[in-house]
């Protein structure tokens, strides 16, 4: 499946900034995006990375300096799925059952009420991804009278952009991106009432 994968090259992570210098986080963001995109073409996805700046990555690159939603929408037509660059329990087993789940309109949520992943099977659905886009979703497809799947998958739930995010890349994730964590220092920190991280230095 035709799968667009919006990644910011420019200033990624920043709410990671406490943590990691911006040569880090950009190097971060590489490597999720890198574990995304093994994950979709193990899947059967075929990805073109829709980033802010050129991007050295296994996959086309379109720059595209536009907000998210206007780059998205651009490229958006019926048959083709967005997914963000930067979901790092992504598996291809996961992303495999959503690309085959049925729906005009099919969409992951994301635990913050943002839309990790959709399925787009109408010409006339356009994403929004400003505040809570899930809800915003739903109610556009809805509204156009498109059939809506959500599908509820806790490895697509998962976008890493806090610290206790890292967490959850630690224990469960099975790409790279957990190996590059702890050649960084990144330890788990579960002296608080919520696992998160430190770093040692």
């Amino acid at each position: 499946m035709r799968t667009l994968v919006p990644f910011d090259a420019t200033d990624p992570k920043t709410r990671l900034a406490g943590l990691f210098t911006p040569s880090e986080r950009r190097d971060l963001a590489g490597v999720l995006l890198a574990d995304v995109l093994a994950a979709l073409r193990a899947a059967g996805g075929d990805p073109l990375v829709v980033a802010t700046e050129s991007v050295d990555c296994a996959a086309p690159v379109v720059v595209d300096e536009r907000p998210l939603s206007e780059a998205v929408n651009a490229r958006l037509d019926a048959g083709t799925a967005v997914v963000m660059a930067d979901l790092a329990l992504a598996t291809p087993r996961a992303l495999a059952r959503f690309f085959a789940a049925d729906g005009d309109v099919v969409l992951a949520p994301g635990l913050g009420g943002g839309t990790n992943a959709l399925v787009v099977r109408d010409d006339a659905f356009a994403v929004d991804y400003h505040g809570t886009s899930y809800l915003d979703h739903l109610r556009a497809a809805h509204e156009g009278g498109l059939s809506v799947r959500e599908f509820d998958a806790t490895r697509l739930a998962l976008d890493v952009d806090e610290r206790a995010d890292l967490a959850d890349v630690l224990v469960r994730g099975e790409g790279e991106a957990g190996a590059w964590l702890r050649e960084a220092g990144v330890r788990l920190d579960r002296t608080g009432g919520r696992t998160t991280v430190t770093r040692s230095e």
